[in-house]
């Protein structure tokens, strides 16, 4: 039985009430390899299905989930949605949800690779012996995932909505580590297993972790830097959950909360969510089965958008924008899933180096969590490649630093972009598998500011 036959089946069961019902069904078949110290550590293969039904009463959204498809545990399912539906109701009133959306057109996606879907152990065991023979031959050790999935999701509403999609994705992530302690780090993500190159990207970490010198320790401060495209979009990530979400907007805890229409970055950033862009990993509706279109939150500099699920839509006087996470939203609100930070005319992050004097090279960022997020004021330090820039060559290493700046500033205080953005993922997944990324390029930041 398809996944869109399950949550049809699965709907059946649902008691149409006064508000109906809507059910999304999600199929994982996934295979991760783990690896430590040059070797295989862990593989883990999942073939999953998730049944998601959401009932609507008096305005309230409940919800309840099961891994069982026989008729009886849909319907044991589908009752509790529905008392937990009544219960909020009755003890909370009508929180105002419109009713699950109508139908509308879908334009199908290219989400879909047949040999990724095949989830071949071999092509996992041979990235991995490229990466294993890479670090062994620059001295060091490497650690790091290689996961593929094949998921298909399908949604259907008592209002008539009947969509359904299957996506693959591809993830390989190398962390060399040298005796001296020193790290690198390189990850790619694809929606083709074919396209990943275990060697490239073992190289470029191996090469960091590798370097000569004595690291040098910076005092806190004010400095340029140039980041790489896994730290920008450490810090696109933050913003749309933070900035972009329509719930944190209307509820007065965005950045840009009655400041849409105002100029907040530099004019080079124009920063969007596009589910087609043919770099990201592209989805074609949201967990309400709302179609997804290509939406522009920042233009030239100019803060444009922040996107919607049906509930926020509906507070907001306006419409989805195809951005629920889950059946009747999240309690997190909406978020953007392919953020695409447009490129810009640097050839690459080493020309972007040129022009500074004195700075600091950042390969990613990590443990990134907001301090004040009206502000967008962001805390964090930075990991696996860290150099000194010198005279507009990256030089030697620095000893890793905490960062504590606002996103929205970094983005206002950009120079140059480099030309070609990449995919970043960090290929995690705590739960069920939804794979995401942000597509953006290397940036130059006339000031970052270094607090320890």
């Amino acid at each position: 039985m398809s996944p869109l036959e399950l949550a049809q089946r699965a709907l059946g069961a649902a008691r149409a009430g006064d508000g109906g019902a809507l059910v999304e069904v999600t199929r994982e078949r996934s295979l991760m390899l783990r690896y430590a110290r040059n070797r295989p550590t862990q593989s883990t293969a999942i073939d999953d299905v998730t049944v998601e039904i959401a009932v609507l009463r008096g305005g309230r959204v409940g919800k309840a989930s099961t891994n069982a498809t026989d008729d009886d545990s849909l319907a044991r399912c589908a009752g509790e949605a529905e008392a937990a539906a009544q219960a909020m109701a009755q003890s909370a009133g009508d929180a105002g949800y419109p009713g699950f959306p109508e139908p509308s057109a879908v334009r199908a996606c290219d989400t879909f690779d047949l040999a990724t879907a095949s989830l071949d152990a071999t092509l996992g065991g041979g990235a991995l012996a490229e990466a294993f023979e890479v670090a062994e031959r620059h001295g060091v050790e490497a650690h790091g995932t290689w996961t593929v999935g094949d998921v298909e999701v399908a949604v259907a509403s008592s209002t008539g909505v009947a969509v359904s999609e299957r996506m693959t994705d591809a993830f390989m992530k190398v962390v060399c580590i040298a005796p001296s302690g020193r790290s690198g780090y390189a990850t790619q993500a694809s929606n083709a297993a074919s396209a990943l190159r275990p060697r490239e990207l073992a190289e470029r970490s191996a090469a960091k972790a590798a370097v000569n010198g004595d690291p040098v320790a910076l005092a806190p401060g004010e400095y340029p830097v140039v980041l790489e495209p896994a730290a920008v979009a450490d810090l696109l990530s933050m913003l749309g959950w933070q900035a972009f979400n329509g719930l944190a907007y209307l509820e007065d805890r965005s950045a840009l909360s009655g400041r849409l229409g105002q100029k907040l970055t530099a004019p080079a950033i124009n920063l969007s969510d596009s589910p087609r862009f043919p770099r990201t990993l592209q989805r074609c509706f949201d967990a309400e089965g709302v179609p997804k279109a290509p939406l522009p939150l920042i233009q030239d500099g100019v803060a444009v958008n922040v996107v919607h699920d049906t509930a926020t839509a509906a507070r907001a006087g306006t419409s989805s924008t195809g951005h629920a996470t889950a059946p009747g939203g999240s309690t997190y609100g909406p978020i953007p899933c392919n953020l695409v930070l447009v490129g810009g005319g640097a050839q690459n992050a080493e020309e972007l180096c040129r022009p500074i004097e004195r700075g600091i090279y950042v390969t990613r960022l990590w443990y990134v969590n907001p301090v004040r997020p009206k502000e967008t004021l962001l805390t964090g330090v930075t990991r696996d490649g860290t150099f000194l820039i010198e005279n507009g060559e990256i030089t030697r290493p620095v000893v890793d630093m905490r960062f504590t700046d606002s996103a929205l500033g970094l983005l206002e205080r950009t120079q140059a972009l480099s030309a070609t953005p990449v995919l970043t993922s960090d290929g995690e997944f705590y739960g069920r598998r939804f794979a995401t990324g942000v597509v953006c390029p290397a940036v130059r930041v006339g000031s970052m500011r270094f607090t320890g």
